[in-house]
């Protein structure tokens, strides 16, 4: 992408511009300027995702929410308002915030792929817009610049938030946000700002109560390194104004605990102490930016018909990446390093601050790293963020100024070399999905497959393979008979209940069953565990579709089961 070669070299001219010390610049100016850099970082963290949005097919994490809005309809429990139905949660730990929102967006314009993506990259570029007002309140103008640049081409935050993967961008945007208002609250002690900042929190927990991780961080880190400050501002008042507002958001996911026995946290909290060493690595390699080369795109280059770049922006981005050398990683995590070591140079509330950061991200990880089926993924370990960031920007812009005049110019350049890296590397991300594709569950196959089951008619229509009954639930509101194929089906060993069902989902009048094909297939050998079983009562698979991408590849399989 052009931007990519020249955001760079913007936020470095913005930064020299925004931080230069020429007594004749007022205060307001620079402000204003590094305002400018801030919108820079943003405008290319949205721009870079509409562009990559709508090359992926929609995966199951970002359809999720749509268990609330369509048929079937998932959620654990409901709750009669009047004559509406609300469900609180769709999982033991995700709650249908997200549904509520996507509401008025799906009435006004459907829910096709960019209605879908759209609203949550909106959500990332404010979440980068927060942050910066966060660091431009806690370290001033330099590092708020460093912090929020180096943020949005960060290819990883870019990715997840673009096609919510987790889901994450809404526990980016409410807890960022809700960090920005407490402390606003302390310098200012406004009671509302207090009150709307924990009531960010409360929403980031209903959300999704992962969010857990990041609050208990950030609350240990709050009294290991400000205990006095909490102690000056803390009254009974206050303390009973906070409670309330997480509580009014939070309310959904504790009205649903209090009938359910608090089974969010029975449920979710399991220990597993092996697979620490495997998890800690996949930390460390968050930060260089390729860790979606071979999860979220087809790595396979004899893909039987590659797209060829066409039209001015793929062909210019795919001459960079060329004359790039095609970098699939960055260098924020040495950048990472070298802020840690020049942490001593920090003093007072500039240590404090990047103390806070390291104790939040190591509380939650630890967290993280402790939990059962936690941490071994990137959209675990990408929660952290933007604490990473606020370290790096608070230890640089602290050192910058220790070295006198040569700190900006010297700082200039390594933001700019930094940051144009970073963005490289989202360039080739672009570059590759145009050319490869998604794997089978980022496949754009399913945008065929839903246009296809249209005209099909079904009593029932059983996905017997994960990853594909929540993106048909969305991108066909609801209208296809979807059921669950893989319950019973999937498991080790079948009881008496377990075979009856699936019996009559093979002998069904009007069944059809959807999977991926053997190549494509998420939990290997389901299909033919199916077929195996169906063969016990005289029945074999005919084939009535096979689904292609658009790169060729033969993704999903259409089929009925017939007598043999």
């Amino acid at each position: 992408m052009p931007a990519a070669t020249t955001f760079g070299f913007i936020s470095a001219k913005c930064y020299h511009l925004s931080f230069d010390s020429i007594n004749t610049v007022n205060v307001n100016t620079q402000r204003l300027r590094s305002g400018y850099c801030a919108l820079a970082a943003c405008l290319f963290f949205f721009f870079a995702g509409h562009a990559i949005l709508p090359n992926l097919g929609i995966q199951n994490d970002e359809a999720l929410f749509a268990q609330d809005l369509y048929e079937p309809h998932g959620g654990l429990y409901t709750v009669m308002l009047g004559h509406t139905h609300f469900r609180p949660m769709i999982m033991t730990y995700i709650g249908t915030l997200k549904s509520w929102l996507y509401r008025p967006v799906f009435r006004a314009f459907g829910t096709g792929v960019r209605a879908t993506r759209e609203p949550v990259l909106v959500a990332g570029a404010a979440s980068i817009w927060l942050f910066y007002l966060l660091l431009l309140r806690l370290a001033g103008k330099r590092a708020a610049v460093i912090g929020c640049s180096l943020l949005a081409v960060d290819s990883i935050y870019l990715l997840t938030t673009c096609f919510d993967w987790g889901p994450v961008a809404l526990q980016h945007l409410l807890l960022t946000g809700g960090l920005l208002l407490t402390v606003r609250f302390y310098q200012t002690r406004r009671m509302w700002q207090l009150a709307t900042g924990f009531l960010l929190f409360g929403l980031a927990m209903w959300d999704k109560a992962l969010a857990v991780w990041m609050l208990s961080g950030i609350g240990v880190a709050a009294l290991l390194t400000a205990p006095r400050q909490i102690l000056a501002v803390l009254t009974p008042r206050r303390a009973a104004f906070a409670v309330l507002g997480f509580c009014l958001g939070a309310l959904p996911l504790i009205v649903y605990n209090i009938h359910f026995d608090f089974t969010t946290f029975h449920s979710n909290i399991a220990y597993d102490l092996h697979d620490i060493p495997g998890k800690f690595r996949l930390l460390v390699e968050t930060p260089k930016g390729n860790g979606m080369f071979s999860w979220m795109i087809d790595e396979n280059w004899q893909t039987p018909a590659p797209h060829q770049p066409q039209g001015l922006l793929p062909v210019v981005s795919a001459k960079i990446s060329a004359l790039a050398g095609h970098p699939r990683q960055g260098l924020f995590l040495y950048l990472f390093v070298a802020a840690l070591l020049l942490a001593p140079l920090t003093r007072g509330p500039e240590l404090r601050i990047i103390l806070f950061a390291l104790i939040a991200m190591a509380v939650a990880w630890i967290q993280m790293a402790i939990t059962k089926n936690a941490g071994g993924s990137l959209h675990h370990s990408i929660l952290i963020w933007p604490l990473p960031m606020m370290v790096v920007a608070v230890s640089l812009a602290a050192a910058s100024r220790r070295i006198g005049r040569a700190g900006i110019p010297a700082l200039a350049g390594v933001l700019a070399v930094s940051v144009l890296a970073g963005a490289l590397v989202v360039n080739e991300y672009y570059t590759v999905i145009l050319r490869n594709g998604g794997t089978a569950t980022w496949s754009d196959a399913i945008y065929d497959l839903s246009d296809y089951m249209k005209g099909t008619r079904a009593t029932n229509v059983f996905c017997v393979d994960w990853g594909i009954l929540d993106a048909l639930r969305l991108l066909n509101r609801g209208s296809l008979p979807l059921r669950v194929g893989m319950e019973q089906i999937g498991k080790p060993a079948l009881n008496d209940s377990d075979r009856e069902l699936a019996r009559r989902m093979v002998t069904g009048e009007g069944h059809v069953f959807l999977t991926h094909t053997k190549e494509m297939e998420v939990f290997a050998g389901i299909t033919e565990k199916l077929e195996k079983f169906a063969a016990e009562y005289g029945y074999r698979p005919e084939r009535v579709a096979t689904i292609k991408d658009s790169y060729g590849r033969e993704t999903f399989t259409v089929y009925r089961f017939v007598r043999s």
